[in-house]
């Protein structure tokens, strides 16, 4: 197998070869796309992420399709060498993972790496290892890809290359070989003149090798430069070695070392995140750099800007500093900036007898300390923009990370980072280095750990290093303990921490509306809310509800990931509705809750009747909640909220068995049109179980009717069959006439599925008197229509033709605008029949135009065939495979059997056809 021989190259043109050999090259579009896959290589990179990547915000209406075919394009010359296998395609997208060492950019990073472990120990090992890594670069990295994100790339791949070369030159000027580095350092300052390490190791390696004027002309030039472009002075460092030129000293290499090191410790098995720190990492574009990296609690804040500074260090000789502003501290209240003040001046080394009492004097004596240096600042835990604004740097070449729990959006100037919780990559990552070979083992049991963990770094972590000190335990009961929902927050503690006290940190920082509102929260059994159905279980005004709401999302309490719609991380929902349930009486709880179900039922009665107006007789009459429903002003409004409400209207239905049988009731047309079957089913299933509790036949049987549905179009006709009439016998029961006829009506739709024409045909007329004599012209429509397919069935086309007519006629004077539709298609059908094609084929394609216009799914697979098998009558084989296959793709997305068996067939007989008129 040659996959394992494949070797990829990105420091200089982009390159794929085996043992030496360069396969196939690649199109320049798709090596950029093999660049950006291999820039981030092991993680997985959405179509999304992949267009940006290469045209920006900017995409062409291709851009889709590009990627796929780019990735083709991929994959076809990786086959060359049977590496394939490569690039893999996952739910979220597609990755790239090369064998190890098999990639010029991961073995730079691991060289560079090696070096710096062994910097001190071994230092001879970390040259060879650097002049190793250095050796890997044939040029700009990505010299040949023209993309959005190539050129930014370049720059923090060309900066990482240039501080493994000052790195290096430390090193080597430590061990007194000066005379190799001169030239090398000459090039690389000739092409960076503004590098200050770089001025100061060539005018170190000049002055040791005797040339103390060319050395001091060095300094001359970087000084010069550096105030034409910039304007400012060189910083400490290069000052104390330009003075120990000047002094005609051998100066020792620690002068250009950083003066002051206080980050914490970078965790060993930091993981994942490289797109975050490649961003934090990009070169300062301004003299001081400010990113503020913001994220709910347990997210990896802290552990992301400290490893991020760890890689930036050497960047900034003059300092890295770190504070800790206590803004979420177990048992301590925020730092005052005054305070914070005095620690950073003492870490710069401002004697204590030099720091000013007044919080704006020490401002003024910090911007002065840091002017001209170049700085590293990390300002962990802030409370504010308030509390870190006098903090920041003057005139200085400084970079500033700042971690927060709350989006700081009124700090001038600064990036913004909001952190989501990890891929699943990045959290099997960070999982398996801390427990090890066991999570290998059981793969299925870590994946659910990871779900149930809801890949929260902190809940990993906490997880892993349980399973870690808990050697009998597998990954399996680590899970089954997890699963006890009421109990996962306490599972996932130590001694020292735990998720729910980092979240009881950030409840507490919440004001009072916001803390009520976050708790009520947790009573809403839905997956997302809105703020009229927060509004609605606040009991608050809508405006008022959207400001607390959008003040949750800034506290990282909430999550947005649909403009509008505010959702809780799965372990934030249960920490709210544990504080919901222990801080807010049951009176409050049950008021809140009628609030909500009413909010929805009531909206859900408007949407429908904007969407059916023709059946709003069948529907339950609503009160009006207060607030009043979501401005619902045409169809594809009401459409539009009735799809994004569904999941939660679905689940709200198990918390009252009388709002269940209504919710049922009101939202059966919808569910039925647009195909949501499997919801229709949930929500059908539970609404029998609450009749048959409260013992009403009447509901019983609309349930099982509207069971019945759902498994005829689905082509289950026994279990249709039996919810029928077991239907008829409920509705019996109750003298329930408008359910009889329903269900009669479906007794005969199965019957005409199942080519028992006759016995289809007395159970329509037997419903159509029924929906006659309760005038239900709704329900005498629908009957109508389903006894034209009955006479076109028997063969009686004329007969079924004029019937259909009678049901188009009834449906536009009633405004049924899916009984139009239907009518029309039948009517197409009847007229094939006749002979009349184009006729027919007018009628099928008003018919589909009525369907997507109102978003009636289950019809367009029944027009698209229909229209199919006119044009292959009419001789246009090639439409009708089209044709057929867009009804094939739509029949089997919505599970709809029959529609998809027609579909099939055809096609196989089409194509068969086709293939036997080549051969002639």
């Amino acid at each position: 197998m040659l996959g394992g021989n494949v070797r990829f190259a990105v420091l200089g043109a982009v390159e794929v070869s085996v043992e030496g050999l360069e396969l196939p090259s690649l199109a320049p579009r798709h090596r950029a796309f093999l660049a950006y896959l291999l820039l981030h290589s092991g993680t997985v990179l959405s179509v999304e992420r992949l267009s940006e990547a290469m045209w920006g915000p900017t995409r062409p209406d291709t851009a889709r399709a590009q990627v796929h075919a780019a990735l083709t394009a991929i994959r076809r010359t990786l086959r060359a060498a049977d590496a394939g296998h490569l690039v893999e395609t996952r739910a979220a997208g597609y990755v790239i993972t090369p064998e190890p060492g098999r990639l010029d950019l991961q073995e730079f990073t691991t060289l560079v790496a090696k070096a710096e472990s062994e910097a001190r120990s071994e230092p001879a090992v970390a040259v060879r290892a650097l002049r190793g890594a250095l050796a890997l670069w044939r040029g700009p990295a990505f010299a040949d890809v023209q993309a959005h994100f190539a050129e930014s790339a370049r720059a923090r791949l060309e900066d990482r290359r240039l501080a493994a070369i000052e790195r290096l030159g430390e090193l080597e000027l430590a061990a007194g070989r000066h005379e190799e580095l001169i030239d090398q350092l000459a090039a690389e300052l000739t092409a960076h003149p503004l590098r200050e390490r770089l001025a100061g190791q060539l005018m170190l390696a000049l002055r040791r090798a005797g040339r103390q004027t060319d050395a001091l002309a060095v300094g001359r030039g970087y000084r010069r430069r550096l105030a034409d472009e910039q304007g400012l002075d060189p910083g400490p460092a290069f000052l104390a070695v330009e003075e120990s030129v000047l002094r005609g000293e051998p100066s020792a290499v620690a002068t250009i070392r950083p003066a002051a090191a206080f980050l914490p410790y970078d965790i060993a098995d930091f993981a994942g995140r490289s797109v975050q720190v490649e961003e934090l990492c990009e070169p300062a574009r301004q003299a001081v750099t400010i990113s503020a990296i913001d994220g709910m609690a347990g997210i990896g804040k802290t552990a992301l800007a400290v490893h991020a500074a760890h890689r930036l260090a050497e960047r900034y000789p003059d300092g890295q500093l770190f504070i800790d502003l206590h803004a979420h501290t177990a048992g301590q209240l925020p730092l005052e900036s005054g305070g914070a003040l005095e620690v950073l001046l003492r870490q710069l080394g401002v004697p204590t007898e030099r720091i000013p009492a007044s919080m704006t004097e020490r401002a003024a004596l910090w911007r002065a300390e840091l002017a001209g240096r170049r700085v590293l600042l990390v300002l962990d835990n802030a409370a504010d923009a308030a509390q870190v604004r006098p903090l920041l740097p003057g005139a200085s070449n400084s970079l500033v990370l700042i971690t927060s729990r709350q989006r700081l959006t009124d700090l001038d100037g600064a990036r913004a980072l909001s952190m989501d919780v990890l891929p699943l990559p990045d959290a099997l990552e960070l999982f398996t280095g801390i427990v090890g070979e066991r999570a290998a083992a059981e793969p299925e049991a870590v994946t659910e750990v990871l779900l149930l963990c809801g890949f929260l770094p902190l809940a990993v972590r906490i997880a892993a290093t349980r399973l870690r000190h808990r050697p009998r335990w597998s990954v399996d009961h680590l899970a089954e303990r997890l699963r006890d929902e009421r109990r996962r927050l306490a599972e996932l503690a130590r001694s020292e921490r735990g998720v729910a006290a980092a979240f009881t940190l950030s409840y507490r920082h919440l004001t009072a509306d916001q803390q009520r509102l976050f708790r009520l929260l947790g009573l809403h059994p839905g997956r997302d809310i809105e703020p009229y159905a927060a509004a609605a279980l606040a009991d608050l005004p809508v405006e008022r509800t959207e400001d607390v709401l959008e003040d949750l999302l800034d506290a990282h309490m909430l999550q947005q990931r649909v403009f509008g719609r505010y959702v809780f991380h799965d372990l934030l929902r249960r920490y709210a509705a544990d504080l919901v349930a222990e801080q807010e009486p049951p009176q409050a709880r049950d008021g809140a809750l009628t609030r909500l179900l009413g909010h929805q039922l009531t909206t859900a009665s408007a949407a429908m009747d904007v969407l059916y107006p023709d059946s709003a007789h069948r529907r339950p009459r609503v009160e009006r909640a207060t607030p009043p429903p979501v401005p619902l002003h045409d169809a594809p409004q009401a459409l539009a909220w009735l799809d994004a409400e569904r999941a939660n209207l679905v689940l709200a239905a198990d918390r009252d068995v009388a709002h269940t049988s209504l919710l049922a009731t009101t939202l059966y047309r919808y569910l039925y049109d647009h195909a949501h079957h499997d919801d229709a089913l949930a929500l059908y299933g539970k609404a029998l179980r609450a009749a048959r509790r409260r013992e009403d036949p009447a509901d019983e049987g609309r349930a099982l009717t509207d069971l019945g549905w759902v498994h005829q179009v689905r082509g289950r006709h026994d279990v249709a069959r039996e919810h029928f009439d077991r239907a008829l016998a409920a509705c019996r029961t109750a003298e329930d006439r408008r359910g009889q006829a329903r269900a009669l009506l479906g007794l005969a739709r199965v019957g005409t599925d199942e080519g028992d024409h006759e016995r289809a045909k007395e159970a329509n007329l037997r419903a159509l008197d029924l929906f006659r004599d309760i005038g239900d012209r709704f329900g005498e429509a629908v009957t109508l229509d389903y006894l034209g397919i009955v006479h076109e069935r028997l063969g009686r086309y004329a007969r079924a033709a004029d019937l259909h007519r009678q049901a188009l006629e009834l449906s536009r004077e009633i405004g049924s605008r899916g009984g139009e539709a239907d009518a029309l298609d039948n009517l197409g059908v009847a007229c094939t029949r006749l002979g009349r094609l184009t006729e027919a084929r007018d009628h099928h394609e008003q018919a589909l135009e009525l369907y997507r216009l109102f978003g009636y799914r289950r019809g367009e697979a029944k027009a698209l065939n229909s229209l199919a098998e006119i044009a292959a009558t009419m001789g246009d084989l090639g439409q009708a495979v089209r044709l057929h296959s867009a009804a094939l793709d739509l029949a089997v997305e919505l599970s709809n059997r029959s529609e998809e068996k027609r579909a099939r067939e055809a096609i196989a007989q089409l194509l068969s056809t086709l293939e036997t008129s080549h051969r002639k």
